[in-house]
């Protein structure tokens, strides 16, 4: 890199590569219904989570990060697209047989870098097709990536010994261990033996911990041994999965990958169940809903000399945002031919800005969620909560009111009515782009509705 442009970087906080050696890798590892408050260093009083505690110190925490779908299959295609879920059709949880999928028309994450001269792997959990492992739909391996082993949603039977993997197309057979580990070693085999050490890496690393059916090993329930089963195997369950995050931080180690690779830690959604308040941090709903409980997740970033080591971030994040921050960060452009929802937000997470400057406000959508309350749309502080048919509206200040306790409707007709008709103009233009899968098919997903 010239120096010329070394210190525009330094001036404005990024590195955009000037050559293939210059390009930073990335590692982008997501659990799976982790709630807000679930880990150590975001105040969970008793879960033991000591690797991410450390990551947490070592780059950037932020206090805002949001799931771009309260259900598993929305949040990841966002991830991989920049598009909210109903604009690229992967519009709720995919039950398996499912028609719905990501489809090959949309543009990902893995295939623009593999085209930019990366190295692709995707390991865990996949949830982006219904006919997982059939050339009906597109698999991992036709979004991109070189390499990949996966399940289409749970790790099955359980955690535990699971015999639902796919490498490359081919099945696995049982697997001796837990699951997060297991990913994890195969993710650390990847890095070790089997990618083009000549090319920089893409690594998506889904865990499927801590969804249920949890099944943990039991020095991970150790700590927990005085609580009931329920909670020793779920607190159990999440430092598995903090274990088996510490492994594959410590292989980037041991390969000297460390200082050149961009990490990004996130939940799909928020915690499922209604069990103790601290999961989410007090934070109202859970999983399925609009509510900041179902949507509002851990998130921590690490990139070495570029994020500063012990931050915080309070302004808001999405999962669509990592699309074009990721892209910037390879230097590679975004596709110019769609609508990209997300927001490149390195500039927040070196702490250049305190809230990343958005053309399109944060925006969730799901017809399965709780309560008649479908919608959700974040413009500032400002939240609204509504219907499908805008029936039914609630509007929260969430700067003052995190925990959505205090309606503010009725004393804010005006910010009302402008937010409702925002939400109804974006709604309407990502109803028109999508697939119309959910008027097809049965309310949860699961394939065509039967006629009576």
């Amino acid at each position: 890199m010239n120096r010329c442009f070394a210190v525009l970087a330094l001036v404005f906080g990024f590195a955009l590569p000037a050559t293939a050696a210059d390009k930073p890798n990335v590692v982008i590892f997501l659990a799976d219904d982790l709630g807000y408050g679930d880990l150590g260093c975001y105040g969970h009083p008793r879960i033991k989570t000591p690797n991410l505690d450390a990551f947490a110190k070592e780059g950037v925490r932020l206090t805002q990060c949001y799931s771009a779908g309260a259900v598993c299959s929305p949040s990841r295609s966002a991830i991989l697209t920049g598009r909210t879920p109903h604009r690229n059709g992967v519009y709720t949880w995919i039950a398996e047989g499912s028609e719905v999928h990501l489809r090959a028309s949309e543009v990902t994450l893995p295939k623009l870098l593999k085209e930019a001269g990366y190295a692709t792997c995707h390991v865990g959990k996949w949830h982006l097709n219904g006919k997982f492992n059939d050339p009906a739909q597109p698999q991992p391996g036709d979004h991109g990536y070189d390499h990949w082993m996966a399940t289409q949603n749970n790790a099955g039977p359980s955690h535990k010994n699971p015999t639902n993997f796919v490498r490359n197309g081919k099945p696995v057979g049982k697997l001796d261990g837990f699951s997060a580990p297991l990913v994890a070693d195969e993710a650390i085999d990847w890095l070790k033996t089997g990618r083009d050490k000549s090319k920089p890496f893409f690594l998506a690393v889904w865990a499927h911990e801590p969804h249920l059916p949890i099944e943990t090993d039991p020095v991970f329930q150790k700590p927990y041994a005085d609580l009931d089963e329920d909670l020793r195997q779920h607190h159990g369950n999440v430092s598995q999965l903090d274990h088996a995050f510490g492994k594959l931080m410590k292989a980037l180690d041991d390969q000297k990958l460390t200082d050149t690779t961009f990490v990004f830690f996130t939940s799909d959604n928020g915690p499922e169940g209604d069990g103790l308040k601290n999961r989410t941090r007090g934070l109202r709903g859970r999983k399925r809903a609009m509510y900041e409980g179902g949507i509002r997740v851990p998130g921590m970033a690490r990139w070495p000399g570029q994020i500063k080591p012990n931050t915080t971030a309070d302004g808001p994040v999405i999962g669509t945002d990592l699309f074009p921050t990721v892209l910037r960060i390879c230097g590679v452009k975004p596709p110019a031919d769609r609508v990209i929802d997300g927001t490149d937000v390195l500039p927040l997470l070196t702490g250049k800005v305190a809230t990343a400057d958005r053309k399109v406000p944060l925006y969730w959508r799901l017809n399965m969620a709780p309560n008649n309350l479908h919608l959700a749309l974040r413009d500032g502080d400002w939240k609204i909560l509504s219907a499908q048919d805008f029936s039914k509206v609630e509007l929260y200040n969430l700067k003052a009111d995190p925990k959505e306790a205090t309606e503010l409707s009725a004393k804010e007709p005006e910010r009302l009515a402008a937010m409702t008709k925002r939400l109804k103009e974006l709604n309407a233009e990502v109803e028109k782009e999508g697939p119309d899968w959910w008027k097809r098919l049965s309310p949860n997903g699961g394939g065509p509705v039967k006629k009576k």
